[in-house]
Formats: structure tokens, C-alpha cells, sequence
């Protein structure tokens, strides 16, 4: 009976640490829901503690958000699958809240960016190529052009940081968890990407996270766009390996990113016979040509090069572009004391809007191919 005792002890004494284990374990599981909740689900500003009150149905309602967002069984519960999302290494950026929309975008086309430093992790000319790449491949699907500068400051601001970095109101956790954030366009902080040091950065998918991967999900966010919940788009928020090698953009991405700023452009459709002049052309004649007050104008065909007499440069555009009024291939034209261009064409008289066109036989001249060259206003006089 002596010995029987000692075991009913050691047995007593296993079975009551049970419970207080899986008590630890839930306290633990519910201090991570109310991090990652009111980190990507809070519908406050950044920095908000709305989560960690100890309202059960608010608490239950952000799950339910959480779990909607990403596809799962809608119970506002921590169950297994709900915990095993929170757990995976993802993107900083909100889900929902201050930054869940797609925004209007950069209101230029070309953009430059700037690495501050580099991870050690990686040969330098390793993460040039991976930011380079990552970047082309949002310019091969829209109008958007990436410079590198090397001073200065940039569109896009590239750094490795590590948990509390500058003025960043987004922190790093340290190995896992967030990989990195960027912000949407605009001043300040705005196009601006940060990566984690804390991780291990390479350019395969065997050990750590790849930079290229990370990076191009990032700058989705530096050009305006929101996550996605497609687990096959880029702009899916967790960490998914993918094969480099293979165009990581889904129709989903393509989508956003061309809403904001269109697809690529065409190129002009080159019809038979209308050919761009060129003013080195030793063949080259004008149609007309004209002063306009500081300035000398050279018609040929659908073009028209303007000349400045104290600017060096010279401009060359479509007539259409810049007197939509105005027919190609003129065949005249003059510059009258009120500072009005007239020019001829056929047997027609026309000066830019608002002008109407005029018929020459107004002015008695009756042939229907008359080419009017003038020199001095008094020429159209009778």
C-alpha cells in the first residue's frame, strides 16, 4: 500500500498539468489572434489596441472577417485552419481598413526607385537583379517606367530594416511573420518598401524567402493595389512559393493593376503612304510656313514644326494635335496684323478655330487648284 501511494501521486500530479497546459496554449493562441487582428483587420488607424478588449463578440466578428477573407469556414472560432493562416509568413499591409482599396495611383508614368542598402544575406548584384525584375514585371503589363538612382530621393524607397525602424509606423516581429510592407503612392512615406533582415532573403526556393517574390507583392503595393483574396494572385497577403522562373501575375493582378493605369500602349497604326517627315531629309519641302508671333511654323503633310527665335529646341507634332481645326497638307498660309493665321488649301480659306472656313471665290479668285502664296496682306486685296 506504501508503494501504491507515490504512483497515485505522480499520476495525480500529470493529470492536472494537462489542463493547465492547454490553458497556456489557448491564452497563447488568443494573445496571436489579437495581434494579427488588429494589425490586418482593425478598421482604425495603424497603431489602434481596438482589439485587445476583451469583448468576446467583437473579437468573434474580426475572425469571421478574417476567415470570410480567406476562404475558410465562417465560425468565428480560433480553429485549427484559422490559426494555421495567422501563423504564415505574410505581407504587413493591412487586409481591410485604411489601406484595403485600391487606390487612384502614381499620376505619372515614369518612376524611379532607390535601394538604400542591402542585406548581407545576398550578393548585391543578386538583389539589384531580383528588384529589377520584380518591378518589370508590373511595366510589361502597363505604361509605368522603372530608373534606378543612386542619390536622391526616389518614387520608391527600398530598404532592409528590422522591428522598429525611423519614423515607419509599421514594425518588423523579428524571423517569420511579416516579411515585409510597402505604401500606396503619394508624398512622404508613399511608393516606399521595406523588407525584414531578420529573414533569410535568397533567390531560390530551397531555405528562406525569395526576395523577387516578396519584392514584386511589395511594389504591387507601391503602385496602388490592395490584397487580393485569390490564393493564386501575387497580391494573395501570405507567403506562397512559387516558381521564379514562371510569370508569377494572374489575371487577377493584371486586372487591378491595368484599372489603375490602363494597359500597355499601342503602337500607332502606320497606314500606306504617310510617312513621317524628317527636317535632315536633304529632299525635304514645305508645304507653307508662317510666323506666329515669336515663333516660326513649317507645314508638311499631317506635321508641323514650330521654331522658337530664342529657344534652341525644336518642337514636331501632328497639325490635329495642335489646331484640331486644321486640314493636312496646306498649301498656304500667312500671318495677318491681328495675330491670325490664315491658310489655304484648294479652294477653301481657313484659320483656326473659331474661325469658319471661307471659300477663295469670295475674293475672286475663281480657279478651283489656285495655290495662294502671300507674302504681305495687301496680296488679298481685290
Amino acid at each position: 500500500m506504501k508503494q501504491l501511494l507515490p504512483l497515485f501521486l505522480l499520476f495525480i500530479t500529470f493529470s492536472s498539468a494537462f489542463p493547465a497546459d492547454q490553458k497556456v496554449e489557448n491564452e497563447e493562441n488568443m494573445q496571436l489572434a489579437q495581434a494579427y487582428l488588429n494589425q490586418f483587420y482593425s478598421t482604425e488607424i495603424e497603431g489602434s489596441h481596438l482589439i485587445q478588449s476583451k469583448n468576446r463578440s467583437l473579437i468573434d466578428g474580426k475572425i469571421q472577417e478574417m476567415q470570410a477573407f480567406f476562404g475558410l469556414t465562417v465560425t468565428g472560432k480560433l480553429d485549427s485552419n484559422t490559426l494555421e493562416i495567422m501563423k504564415t509568413p505574410r505581407c504587413g499591409v493591412p487586409d481591410v481598413g485604411q489601406y484595403g482599396y485600391t487606390l487612384p495611383g502614381w499620376r505619372k508614368r515614369k518612376l524611379t526607385y532607390r535601394i538604400m542598402n542591402y542585406t548581407p544575406d545576398m550578393p548585391q548584384a543578386d538583389v539589384d537583379q531580383a528588384i529589377q525584375k520584380a518591378l518589370q514585371l508590373w511595366s510589361k503589363v502597363t505604361p509605368l517606367m522603372f530608373t534606378k538612382i543612386y542619390k536622391g530621393v526616389a518614387d520608391i524607397m527600398i530598404a532592409f530594416r528590422t522591428r522598429v525602424h525611423g519614423w515607419c509606423p509599421r514594425h518588423f516581429d523579428g524571423p517569420l511573420g511579416v516579411l515585409g510592407h510597402a505604401f500606396p503612392p503619394g508624398r512622404g512615406l508613399g511608393g516606399d518598401t521595406h523588407f525584414d533582415e531578420d529573414e533569410n532573403w535568397t533567390t531560390k526556393n530551397t531555405t528562406g524567402f525569395n526576395l523577387f517574390l516578396v519584392a514584386a507583392h511589395e511594389f504591387g503595393h507601391s503602385l496602388g493595389l490592395s490584397h487580393s483574396n485569390d490564393e493564386r494572385a501575387l497580391m494573395f497577403p501570405n507567403y506562397v512559393t512559387l516558381d521564379p522562373s514562371k510569370y508569377p501575375l494572374s489575371q487577377d493582378d493584371i486586372n487591378g493593376i491595368q484599372s489603375i493605369y490602363g494597359g500597355l500602349p499601342t503602337a500607332p497604326v502606320k497606314t500606306k503612304g504617310t510617312n513621317i517627315p524628317h527636317a535632315c531629309d536633304p529632299n525635304l519641302t514645305f508645304d507653307a510656313i508662317t510666323t506666329l508671333r515669336r515663333e516660326v511654323m513649317f507645314f508638311k503633310g499631317r506635321h508641323l514644326w514650330r521654331i522658337y527665335y530664342d529657344i534652341a529646341d525644336v518642337e514636331f507634332e501632328l497639325i490635329a494635335s495642335f489646331w484640331p481645326s486644321l486640314p493636312a497638307d496646306l498649301q498656304a498660309a500667312y500671318e495677318n496684323p491681328k495675330d491670325t493665321i490664315l491658310v489655304f488649301k484648294g479652294v477653301r480659306k481657313a484659320a483656326p478655330q473659331p474661325f469658319p472656313p471661307h471659300s477663295l471665290h469670295k475674293f475672286g479668285l475663281l480657279k478651283p487648284n489656285l495655290v495662294a502664296q502671300v507674302s504681305e496682306p495687301s496680296t488679298l486685296a481685290g
